[in-house]
């Protein structure tokens, strides 16, 4: 049998797709917070707990209400999306005319109020959502058995990314987006709502990231520690990527997730710090990220 650095082929790229599935959460991830900080310049480091709250009200809609996987799909995000469009009123539109570090510490913040409620309701231990029955399963791919649901999670995730980025950056409505954040009082005398633009903007980058916490539910156990376990590394991603880079975040996401993946394989004791390695050597050689302007 072929192998690679010792080991056979199909290991290998067996990891590789388990590293596709983390690198969609990666991916999907820090699109809401490229298009957060790209559109409205805010570090939202609140970012993984929107993700563990968009688990929690799809796992809480499930026990308590009986509301099913498909429909927590479209409630959850509007949820949380609409929690975060409050958040946005109530504090941040203070805050976008100064420095990006008090936003940074606002949403900190934030992020350390929600993990700590959602503690003291429901403990530190996981919380298991079931695969809905439509994606049970597996496929026989040869290398390996892959489940239906992890392949849906690829699916979904690539789908929902690249069709955020075409939104953003092919369409008048991305255009119009752009603008309203580089010079917004020019777009406001078009008769353009500026501030509600805004609004909407930062609620869609926190949809995107309890979307990614409802497709995550029933891959991991639903915690209320899962966001801080995942933010620091997709800020990882967000800055190779390159800070507010669409694309960058995507790209890096799917691509981080594979090396993860594959580190797994040769050199199992690296593959918690390799994002960060490679996250170093990127700022050390371009500065901006692989896809930032400078």
């Amino acid at each position: 049998m072929t192998e690679i650095f010792g080991y056979p082929i199909p290991v290998i790229l067996g990891q590789l797709m388990l590293g596709l599935v983390n690198g969609s959460f990666y991916a999907m991830l820090s699109l809401g917070l490229a298009v957060i900080f790209g559109l409205l310049g805010v570090v939202n480091f609140a970012h993984g707990a929107f993700y563990m709250l968009g688990a929690f009200a799809a796992y809480i809609g499930l026990e308590a209400l009986g509301i099913n996987y498909w429909v927590a799909l479209v409630l959850s995000p509007l949820v949380v999306g609409g929690a975060g469009i409050v958040l946005e009123r109530l504090f941040l539109k203070h805050l976008y005319k100064l420095d990006p570090l008090y936003g940074l510490l606002l949403t900190f913040g934030l992020a350390l109020i929600f993990e700590g409620v959602m503690r003291y309701f429901y403990g530190s231990s996981g919380n298991t959502y079931p695969v809905p029955d439509a994606l049970q399963g597996v496929f026989n791919l040869g290398f390996m058995i892959l489940p239906i649901y992890r392949a849906w999670v690829i699916v979904a995730s690539m789908t929902i990314c690249f069709a955020t980025w075409f939104i953003i950056e092919r369409t008048s409505l991305g255009a119009t987006l752009r603008a309203a954040t580089e010079n917004p009082r020019l777009v406001q005398a078009f008769g353009i709502n500026v501030p509600l633009i805004v609004m909407l903007t930062y609620g869609a980058g926190v949809g995107l990231a309890a979307l990614a916490g409802v497709l995550s539910a029933p891959v991991i156990q639903v915690s209320p520690l899962m966001g801080s376990s995942i933010v620091v590394v997709v800020f990882a991603v967000v800055v190779i990527g390159g800070m507010g880079s669409i694309l960058g975040s995507i790209v890096s996401g799917l691509a981080l997730g594979m090396i993860e993946g594959f580190t797994k394989v040769i050199y199992p004791e690296a593959s918690n710090v390799v994002v960060f390695v490679i996250m170093a050597i990127v700022l050390v050689l371009r500065p901006a990220g692989l896809f930032g302007r400078e």
